[in-house]
């Protein structure tokens, strides 16, 4: 939400029960499961998007009625979820969006954490627009146009110049430097987290209102109310790597698993299951839209799922 060091959604994040925000210190904050010896018990961080959420409550469900383990959960920043697991006290996160200076200082530098493989899932960040809206003005849909629906897209709380709505300002976005650098006259107003950003983008799609998001995909929203990306200049590798001056669109990024390196070792049918963990955007979407959307607990959309889905989590099991 979605979350990239770079681009992130959320695209990736703040602390949350469900897609609300909030603060952790991982410092301050451990599982009291998490390297217990000889216990059969896992901890994983849970990110506060619901796709991530899902991830978990997949995972969770799996490790608990399959493998018989003790599952702990801990809800953490995308940041301090690194350092968290570089110490040990998590074991795993399933959904990581791209964070070069983490992955340098652990993976490589420290080898305290290993990558876990892909999880299935390509995520995306960009500037969307609802699609009634790109249907009526085709032109809304490249960058240089913008400017034209300014006034369009304005809202008190963006004062004088159009509103680009984003999440939560824990979200690590490129999206003031592209305002800024690409000469547009908008401002960016922060919703306070995904959950908010959700309500405001579904009130305004039920009064047909004209809105430009910072959104990223897959998101179990995009089916109740569909978006059409604008075309920001193409990205290219490199093209985001001085935070001040990135004036490029957001990177299609694999989304990746992370595991603790002693526990990628030492964790035995437990990592081997989260190493297989691979699904597709829809059984990842089916999973939120039913939290998110339907309110089921997410214990009871995993359950529900796992019901449904025997044919694809069997090849998971070690």
């Amino acid at each position: 939400m979605r979350i990239r060091t770079m681009p992130a959604v959320a695209a990736g994040c703040a602390l949350l029960l469900l897609t609300g925000c909030g603060a952790a210190d991982m410092t301050k904050q451990a599982s009291p499961f998490a390297n217990a010896r000889g216990a059969r018990t896992v901890t994983l961080s849970v990110q506060s998007w619901v796709g991530a959420q899902a991830n978990v409550a997949v995972a969770q469900y799996l490790l608990e009625h399959e493998l018989g383990y003790r599952v702990d959960t801990v809800q953490v920043d995308e940041v301090p979820a690194w350092d968290a697991l570089s110490q040990g006290r998590v074991d795993a996160i399933l959904e990581d969006w791209g964070h070069p200076d983490q992955e340098q200082r652990y993976v490589e530098d420290k080898k305290t954490i290993v990558n876990g493989g892909d999880l299935g899932v390509t995520g995306h960040i960009g500037w969307f627009v609802p699609t009634y809206f790109a249907k009526q003005n085709p032109d809304v849909t490249d960058w240089k146009n913008l400017n034209k629906y300014a006034d369009e897209f304005r809202t008190p709380e963006s004062g004088g110049k159009g509103q680009l709505l984003d999440g939560s300002p824990s979200y690590v976005t490129n999206d003031k430097a592209l305002v800024k650098n690409l000469k547009l006259d908008y401002r960016v107003v922060f919703a306070g987290s995904e959950a908010a950003q959700i309500t405001q983008i579904q009130q305004f799609a039920k009064e047909k209102k004209p809105f430009l998001t910072y959104w990223y995909t897959p998101q179990w929203l995009s089916e109740q109310v569909p978006m059409t990306e604008v075309e920001l200049p193409p990205y290219e590798e490199g093209c985001d790597a001085d935070p001040e001056k990135v004036a490029c669109a957001y990177p299609h990024t694999p989304l990746q698993k992370y595991l603790n390196a002693d526990f990628a070792r030492s964790g035995g049918k437990a990592a081997e299951l989260l190493r297989n963990f691979e699904w597709t955007t829809e059984d990842q979407n089916e999973v939120s839209l039913m939290i998110a959307d339907q309110k089921l607990s997410p214990r009871e959309a995993a359950e529900k799922w796992v019901d449904s889905h025997r044919s694809v989590w069997e090849k998971w099991l070690p």
